[in-house]
């Protein structure tokens, strides 16, 4: 958009080089050219200014296939205006000599010029084809012989319009007729999804069988070697009581005899004590027999007083002596015949 300044009954233009900037004065061509500047009056001045750039018109075809099929194709239309005197005759791309903005929206009635010669080229490009051969063709091939048929309009040459490039996007049927054509793609997308999912599934089920079978096999292993370590304690222990036993049979076969050799030995003794009593008591006897009666009572009292508690003071009675010397006359005439 050109850039005006105002001041007193003269105005300045100064526009971008991608404008070019036609400037007539009753009738008459004062200026032209892309990026020019210059001072005007208003009054009777008619300013134009056309875009020389490259610029891209959208556009959405529809068509009929042979086999009676709605499709839409996109199209990117990029162009340009390569004469822009013949567009600014054609069209009016006038200015406002104050805000140097069009008046009119040209580019529109541009923008509509290559909307219906792209639909008719796209129609006469496509429409002999069936629905299967528009999807599976080759956008690039399809978009230069749009181009072509556009590069030959008369009525955008007419307008000076050049055809730069042409893009044509996928061709889309419609929802329905797309949802039945991916149809069998997205049943072979899902068996072979269900094929690889039973795969995984397959070598899960494998791999859990080998551990489970590994786990087997540890169990049967620690199983084997706990049956054999309770052999192992049972033996020992066996072995322990059979040893103990042993060593208790030893030690009371021992006990045993040291007890029969100890009252062997104790009987013996007392045997060999009573045999020699018996002939101390004997020569005592033989000792006693040429001893009076009265040495004999003597030696008598001296037994009986050795064998008498300690006595402080005693009281002896006619009594008790009588009775005293008949016991020991008694004893000592046992002793006699015993002898």
């Amino acid at each position: 958009m050109a850039t005006i300044t105002a001041y007193p009954f003269v105005r300045h233009l100064r526009s971008t080089a991608t404008s070019y900037v036609l400037h007539a004065v009753r009738g008459q061509l004062k200026h032209s050219g892309p990026g020019a500047a210059f001072w005007f009056r208003p009054m009777p001045a008619a300013i134009s200014e056309v875009p020389v750039d490259d610029r891209e018109h959208q556009v959405l075809v529809r068509l009929r296939t042979t086999d009676l099929h709605e499709v839409a194709t996109p199209a990117a239309v990029t162009y340009r205006l390569a004469d822009p005197r013949l567009a600014a005759a054609r069209i009016d791309f006038s200015i406002d000599l104050r805000k140097g903005s069009w008046l009119g929206r040209p580019l529109d009635l541009v923008g509509e010029a290559i909307f219906g010669a792209t639909g008719a080229a796209v129609t006469a490009s496509l429409a002999h084809a069936d629905l299967r051969t528009l999807l599976t063709m080759d956008p690039t091939a399809a978009s230069e012989t749009v181009a072509q048929i556009l590069r030959g309009d008369a009525r955008l040459r007419s307008i000076g319009v050049e055809i730069v490039e042409v893009r044509l996007g996928l061709v889309r049927p419609d929802p329905d007729v797309e949802k039945a054509l991916q149809t069998p793609a997205r049943e072979a997308i899902q068996q072979e999804a269900d094929r690889a999912t039973f795969e995984r599934r397959a070598v899960a089920v494998e791999r859990e069988a080998a551990i489970g079978e590994n786990e087997l096999t540890n169990q049967i292993e620690l199983s084997r070697r706990r049956e054999q370590l309770i052999t192992q304690e049972g033996s020992n222990a066996r072995r322990k009581a059979e040893e103990a036993a042993a060593a208790g049979a030893i030690a009371t076969d021992a006990e045993a005899r040291r007890t029969r050799a100890l009252a062997e030995a104790t009987a013996e003794a007392e045997r060999v004590q009573g045999r020699a009593a018996g002939e101390v008591e004997q020569a005592r006897l033989a000792a006693y027999e040429g001893v009076s009666q009265d040495v004999r009572m003597a030696m008598v009292m001296r037994e009986v007083a050795a064998h008498l508690p300690a006595i402080d003071q005693l009281v002896v009675t006619p009594e008790l002596l009588s009775s005293v010397l008949a016991k020991l006359t008694a004893q000592t005439a046992v002793a006699a015949e015993k002898a």
